[in-house]
């Protein structure tokens, strides 16, 4: 192996490997000391350079120069190969390392090789990933050769090899398939601002467009909708919200909260929270299934959202009002002016500062404090009053359960008594039919036997005698 042939060796490892050259010539040098050691002996102080740009070696034993060729000729080619795929390896893994996990939160392509248990194996270009159940979209299976779209989840150092984890449920894969679809979005003209996700179910997507020429809803959706839809059926059917972003919260969060009409938002900047209102047929529109139009909203936004109507809104700032008098050292000035911040529960309170509570109502720092103090107590004997409700409330819910059940099987009972009856009652019946109708032959028989015999009579009676 002379000075050519290292230097053939360390490009062609670079080219297949995609490995720097330096850590080429490092597992080299390497190997080069292990092979020595072993013929010299372990406390032999060796080092072993190589020159990156000629190939040529240069080796130094205890201080003394050694020649290159007597190096390589004398050292064991099979100890050195040996270290020297060790050390490749070791190269090719750190390489794929880096280049993982830099790529975390990007999106990868590959192909379904095999199924083990929930989890799927996914071939990628360099590497064989792991796409496990936690990181599928619910309800969607994969099969094998299956082309599938997801982004990199984590990459980490598994012994000799690279583990790399995928996901299709980060947020992260509807923006690289937006950024995939819509050109406008790749060229930077629509911007992606915010965005909310719950796999499988719904995400909503906040776009802004730098070009007042470029409507970014429509670009979005594209003609008939072709360029969402892509994106819905790689997401197995994930319904998307498109929204319009605006800087001011009071534009931002309607738009978020559609197809809902939002009548007024207030904003409680101490809380961080919006109160939306909405009239009373956009409600449950505005909540959405189980809160998930609000719950992303929320999201979205940065915002903590309540919808309410605007009688609703009337009741909790009564009962606020109410309830903060009950307050020693609480003047109803303060309270008024808490609630026009926004604070409507005992719960509110307590989480105030007391610096943001002495400024609303000129108090000191005791008074404050002790202000605090009874809305936590209040706070904690409130959520107690409650929980004692929930515990009544599902205890009668089972007695009416259980009243129900007694209630249908009685009715059963009874049902099947009737049935007997009006069974035995038309058995009754039947009888008296049958005995009827045997009366009425036994009547119609003798009526039958008493015309044959008054013919025989009348037979008797026009029959001629012999003397006459």
């Amino acid at each position: 192996m002379n000075a050519n042939e290292i230097l053939r060796i360390v490009d062609a490892i670079h080219r297949d490997k995609n490995i720097a050259q330096e850590i080429v010539f490092e597992g080299i040098e390497a190997a080069l000391v292990s092979a020595l050691q072993k013929y010299y002996g372990e406390e032999a102080a060796i080092t072993v350079a190589i020159d990156r740009k000629s190939g040529e070696i240069d080796a130094v034993c205890d201080g003394e120069q050694l020649d290159s060729e007597e190096v390589v000729g004398r050292i064991g080619a099979q100890t050195a190969k040996q270290v020297m795929i060790q050390k490749i390896r070791e190269a090719e893994r750190d390489a794929l390392y880096d280049e993982y996990s830099d790529m975390v939160g990007q999106m990868v392509s590959g192909v379904i090789h095999r199924n083990e248990g929930a989890a799927a194996t996914v071939v990628l270009p360099n590497v064989e990933a792991l796409l496990p159940r936690s990181e599928q979209i619910p309800g969607e299976t994969h099969h094998v050769n299956e082309r599938v779209r997801c982004t990199v989840y984590e990459a980490r150092k598994a012994g000799s090899r690279v583990k790399v984890i995928l996901s299709r449920k980060m947020p992260a894969l509807v923006q690289r398939l937006f950024e995939q679809e819509i050109p406008e979005i790749a060229d930077g003209i629509i911007e992606i601002r915010a965005m909310a996700r719950e796999p499988g179910y719904r995400s909503k997507v906040a776009v802004i467009s730098s070009d007042a020429r470029v409507d970014c809803v429509g670009a979005c959706v594209g003609v008939r909708g072709n360029r969402i839809k892509n994106i819905v059926d790689e997401l197995s059917g994930e319904r998307i919200d498109i929204v319009r972003w605006d800087d001011d919260l009071e534009v931002l969060i309607p738009n978020a909260l559609q197809p809902a009409e939002v009548e007024q938002v207030i904003l409680c900047k101490m809380l961080g929270r919006a109160i939306a209102l909405v009239q009373e047929d956009n409600l449950s529109l505005a909540i959405g299934r189980r809160g998930q139009n609000v719950r992303l909203a929320s999201k979205l936004s940065g915002w903590d959202i309540e919808i309410m109507t605007q009688d609703e809104l009337a009741e909790n700032i009564d009962r606020a009002i109410d309830g903060f008098s009950q307050i020693q050292g609480l003047e109803m000035e303060v309270a008024e002016k808490l609630v026009e911040e926004g604070f409507l529960s005992y719960d509110d309170l307590s989480i105030i500062e007391p610096d943001d509570l002495r400024e609303i109502g000129g108090l000191t720092q005791e008074q404050a404090d002790n202000i605090i103090e009874q809305a936590e107590s209040k706070a904690e004997q409130a959520e107690q009053a409650a929980a004692e409700a929930r515990r009544i409330k599902r205890e009668q819910d089972k007695l009416d359960e259980i009243q129900a059940a007694a209630d249908a099987a009685a009715g059963k009972t009874a049902g099947e008594g009737e049935e007997e009856a009006n069974a035995a009652d038309e058995g009754e019946s039947a009888s008296d039919d049958a005995s009827a109708d045997d009366a009425s032959a036994d009547e119609a028989t003798s009526e039958n036997a008493a015309t044959d015999d008054a013919a025989t009579d009348d037979a008797e009676e026009t029959k001629p005698t012999p003397e006459s």
